[in-house]
């Protein structure tokens, strides 16, 4: 069977999440997003552990299920450099053995939801192998916390524990993240690490798994690749519109080629705020290959329905505009990647008029304008002119100039894996 899962979200009792997380709401976002299985999230927490187990059927030791949807038990943690590792429990009893053997180095396990721990990546990686933990490292490459921030190389940060998987985070993919060859035997897991259940956050990575059943058991044959399971898709955001995808200010957000900003000191020459590093800047600064190991999954880069909608209307995603035509083509086709992949334009036109089904087109076609994000902020996309201006049937011969992603093939070539059979 074919199962959509994003694996890496938050509860509310992490600092800035919304007080919306909770699971029957998490439950009726991920059908509605499309998603058969979504991490916990947060599950050292003991509270959230007990909502999860009131509001929930237990499936088997690893997993659980709300209003038809699956739940496996996450977690985040962040070590003592402030770097952040995933977490997948293969049962309740290793969440508690995990809980109580960080308690003697955590000050806020008991209360935060992403607790903080001091202990180094590779102690944290040797306990999860102990406990038989899955581990990978968090969003990898982000300037603030994660694994490129502080080290220069798995080996560095885990020395010889054992790390089962490598998650790409919102502004790199996995055509970037092959250009570090110590990655090629590692599986990616593209997730969301949602602090909202709102459609634009909830799911917008996701990881298409091929297995037998939405379980926990299922889910770890295929990261660890056997048995024939596997994840055949990663879907994503283009790393462009990620927060930290190019070197630029953390305060006011002006975008810096590298050798200007170490020029600077990593100072803004504008407002003086700090200049945080970008991904693509950090991943080519550790690349050591162009070539991509043979059993890599394609990358399909997604943007948010809702984001697609908001930018036609000129209105916040957050709006009750938007959200109303969300719901809409979502009642009528299913779920949020049947109408972004597989539902027929002249379908959507009929739903909703041309605008907005013209803004789908151009998503699939790569025609949408991207202004990449930097320094904290996202980027964004916009609908180019000549498309807004034409006729949908006039819009397949509009040519757009358009600034190619590097290292990865045309989406179009790539679109047919999110068709499930």
């Amino acid at each position: 069977m074919i199962v959509d899962a994003d694996l890496h979200i938050h509860s509310r009792y992490s600092k800035a999440v919304s007080k919306l997380m909770t699971f029957p709401i998490l439950a009726e976002n991920a059908k509605l997003k499309g998603l058969e299985i979504v991490g916990t999230g947060d599950i050292l927490n003991l509270q959230w552990e007990k909502e999860l187990l009131e509001a929930a059927q237990k499936v088997d030791e690893g997993s659980y299920e709300i209003k038809g949807v699956r739940f496996l038990l996450t977690a985040e943690v962040e070590d003592s450099r402030r770097v952040h590792h995933l977490l997948i429990f293969p049962s309740i009893d290793a969440v508690r053995g995990m809980r109580e053997r960080l308690k003697p180095y955590s000050k806020d396990i008991e209360n935060e939801g992403r607790p903080h721990v001091n202990l180094s990546a590779a102690e944290i990686a040797d306990l999860a192998n102990e406990l038989d933990v899955l581990i990978g490292a968090a969003h990898s490459f982000t300037p603030w916390t994660a694994l490129y921030k502080e080290y220069n190389s798995l080996k560095e940060a885990y020395g010889d524990a054992k790390v089962h998987f490598l998650e790409l985070g919102l502004s790199a993919d996995s055509y970037v993240a092959d250009r570090i060859k110590a990655h090629h035997g590692l599986t990616y897991l593209s997730n969301s690490d949602a602090h909202s259940p709102m459609p634009h956050r909830l799911g917008r990575e996701f990881n298409r798994f091929e297995i037998e059943d939405a379980t926990f058991d299922e889910v770890r044959k295929a990261i660890l690749k056997r048995g024939g399971r596997k994840i055949i898709l990663n879907v994503g955001l283009d790393p462009r519109l990620g927060k930290y995808h190019l070197t630029a200010c953390s305060k006011c957000y002006t975008k810096y080629r590298l050798e200007d900003a170490k020029g600077l000191n990593w100072r803004c020459e504008l407002c003086g705020g700090v200049i945080k590093k970008g991904v693509h800047d950090r991943i080519l600064e550790l690349a050591d290959t162009n070539e991509r190991p043979k059993d890599r999954p394609p990358y399909l880069h997604l943007a948010p329905l809702a984001e697609i909608i908001a930018m036609v209307l000129n209105k916040a995603v957050e709006t009750k505009a938007v959200k109303s035509i969300w719901e809409r083509l979502l009642r009528e086709f299913g779920s949020e990647i049947a109408v972004l992949v597989d539902v027929p334009i002249k379908s959507i036109t009929e739903l909703i008029g041309e605008e907005i089904a013209k803004a789908i087109w151009a998503f699939r076609n790569e025609k949408l304008i991207v202004i990449p994000g930097g320094g904290g902020k996202y980027g964004e996309i916009r609908l180019p002119e000549e498309i807004k201006k034409a006729k949908l049937e006039e819009i397949g011969d509009i040519k757009i100039k358009h600034e190619d992603v590097y290292y990865r093939p045309k989406q179009s070539s790539i679109l047919s894996f999110l068709k499930k059979a």
